[in-house]
């Protein structure tokens, strides 16, 4: 190799500087050594963070990027090393989050030959096609001289548009091969490229017709506003109207929730002022949202929407949203943020808006009226004091618990459920959580990620026992780069999701959803707390509901790894103002409030 040629890893190294990623997170393995020798290069410009699992690195790349607001990347090695990864990768591209997985392969000499850890039996050195329905797109250069033009078109591809992750899969000898005197210049290719789009211009102007001329209109919103910095034009138009403010699970903190305008959850288990204002809705306005089968009660008209006749007006940047589910009185490709400048824009050429703000008063106050329904349906389980914890009371306590700046990344299960109903998040990444793929460990690992985002924060995880267990090596990760993280383990000895699931529908047929010591019957589980101690991670065990707030306190105090194991009920299920289908197994019922039907 040339002195004054960079190497294809040095290449993508340079790249990322460049791009301004303070970290990678990842794991060694015989296909990467190169790529990490180039990290250490540059070890005072980029770090390293070593994890025990691939999929946890892919995790804290998402949650990074969704505290952060900037992308970083992942490596791992060729095999089972990378094979690891898909469960993250999926988990970003569902959820539109964008990392670069930097992914080991093996020699372009041994191609096709079955040379240790090759996926061959299709196609030569074959990983990109177990990914490629999981990430936009995946770049393979064969040449070292083809990794310059790879690493800048993935960065492109992985942050323009609809974001999301990308994969770039480097054989070994490419890692090492010479490949350009200096790597492209991430100013001039990607720097001055904007995806922020505005809406047909007619289009804005129909859209505000039809907001000024409804008599009950609705805003709901999803992720899209929330990671698109759309949160204040969204406050300031609800305000100006006024509409009220209705969030998928995706969209929560994109208005704070003690608004009086925000609604809260739309859902299967939504709350009634939220579900009842969406259906009753003559003109509903969607930004960043795909009305998924959780926020649509699985598109049972009368429950979450009732579309038509309720008129829709949906704003996404990806047109392949819109129209998915519901038909559209009007849809528009834009960006979110664009979208309601525009909005904004047109609403100050309109003159006086008094006289449309007299008319929404009637609304305003029947809505008032739903929420006054809902305080009273869900006041019961605020006040119990049994043990195990109520769900509901365990969700509370830890919302009051919680600084207004912390950041509560949710793992996958039934108390994902809980949070989303009764944790009432302030700003847009207050609450964190996975909702496409759905991979549990999500909040385990990703809550280290949100510590490397925003280290001055408060970072806490909620994550189930089974999730906890499942990826228990992130204690280890925690202690050796001194992460002062606190999980919050959910410890209701069961799969409770699924087991619920099997109760309701299976008429009580319960197998493989809960944990049990084989000669006594008794719940089992390890003693989470102990396993924490071992790591040389602070660990509590909590069996009272008015002790959790003073645990988690003490956890973020500590400012050290903190593992709160707390006793939570599994025998209960938050109920809310939609219903869920199982096709071919049945209809749950809505906990409160009936189906709507338009008259």
């Amino acid at each position: 190799m040339s002195r004054n040629m960079l190497n294809g890893a040095q290449v993508i190294v340079d790249y990322l500087i460049q791009e301004k990623v303070p970290q990678v997170f990842g794991l060694c393995g015989h296909g990467n050594i190169q790529f990490i020798d180039a990290l250490y290069e540059r070890s005072h410009d980029i770090k390293t963070i070593s994890v025990h699992h691939e999929s946890v690195a892919g995790f804290m790349a998402d949650v990074y990027y969704r505290v952060s607001g900037r992308p970083t990347a992942t490596f791992t090695s060729c095999g089972p090393g990378s094979a690891n990864l898909p469960i993250s990768l999926a988990n970003a591209f569902l959820d539109s989050v964008p990392f670069m997985a930097v992914t080991g392969n093996v020699p372009t000499s041994q191609f096709n030959r079955g040379a240790f850890q090759e996926m061959y039996r299709h196609h030569q050195a074959d990983f990109p096609s177990t990914v490629r329905t999981i990430c936009k797109k995946v770049f393979q250069p064969t040449r070292g001289e083809m990794v310059p033009l790879a690493v800048r078109q993935a960065w492109k591809t992985m942050t323009t548009g609809r974001p999301g992750p990308v994969v770039l899969d480097v054989p070994f000898d490419v890692f090492m091969e010479s490949a350009a005197e200096q790597a492209p210049n991430a100013i001039e290719w990607n720097a001055n490229i904007s995806s922020r789009c505005g809406a047909d211009p007619d289009g804005v102007v129909k859209a505000v017709d039809m907001l000024l001329s409804a008599e009950r209109p609705a805003i709901i919103v999803g992720q899209g506003v929330r990671y698109g910095g759309a949160a204040e034009e969204l406050l300031k138009l609800a305000e100006r109207l006024p509409i009220p403010v209705a969030a998928s699970a995706s969209g929560l903190g994109a208005i704070d929730c003690n608004h009086p305008l925000a609604l809260g959850l739309v859902a299967r288990a939504g709350h009634y002022q939220a579900n009842h204002a969406t259906r009753q809705a003559d003109v509903l306005l969607a930004m960043g949202m795909r009305f998924d089968d959780r926020t649509s009660s699985s598109w049972i008209p009368g429950y979450s929407f009732t579309i038509p006749p309720t008129r829709l007006i949906h704003i996404d940047i990806d047109p392949e949203e819109i129209g998915r589910n519901y038909p559209v009185a009007l849809g528009l490709m834009a960006d979110v943020r664009t979208f309601l400048r525009q909005v904004h824009a047109e609403l100050d050429r309109r003159g006086d808006l008094s006289k449309k703000l007299d008319a929404r008063k009637k609304w305003l106050l029947q809505i008032d009226g739903y929420r006054k329904e809902w305080d009273k349906f869900v006041a019961p389980g605020f006040s119990d004091d049994t043990t195990p914890i109520n769900p509901q009371r365990a969700a509370l306590e830890i919302d009051k618990a919680l600084p207004e700046d912390a950041i509560l990344v949710s793992d996958i299960g039934v108390h994902h459920n809980w949070l989303l109903g009764f944790c009432k998040p302030r700003r847009p990444d207050s609450l964190i959580g996975s909702m496409g793929f759905g991979p549990m460990g999500f909040g385990v690992a990703g809550v280290m990620g949100a510590k490397f985002a925003a280290p001055d924060r408060p970072c806490v995880s909620v994550c189930g026992d089974g999730a906890f267990f499942m990826h228990a090596n992130v204690l280890g990760t925690a202690v050796e780069y001194n992460l002062p993280v606190v999980w919050v383990v959910w410890n209701n000895y069961a799969y409770a999701s699924i087991r619920g699931l099997q109760r309701g529908y299976l008429g009580g047929r319960e197998l493989a959803t809960d944990f049990h010591d084989p000669n006594t019957g008794e719940r089992y589980n390890p003693d989470f707390a102990a396993m924490a101690r071992a790591c040389g991670v602070e660990g509590v065990r909590v069996d009272r509901a008015g002790d959790i707030g003073e645990a988690i306190r003490k956890g973020i105090v500590a400012n050290k790894p903190y593992l709160i194991d707390v006793d939570i009920a599994a025998d209960i299920n938050p109920a809310g103002a939609g219903v869920w289908e199982l096709p071919g197994l049945g209809q749950s019922k809505a906990g409160i409030g009936t189906r709507y039907q338009p008259v």
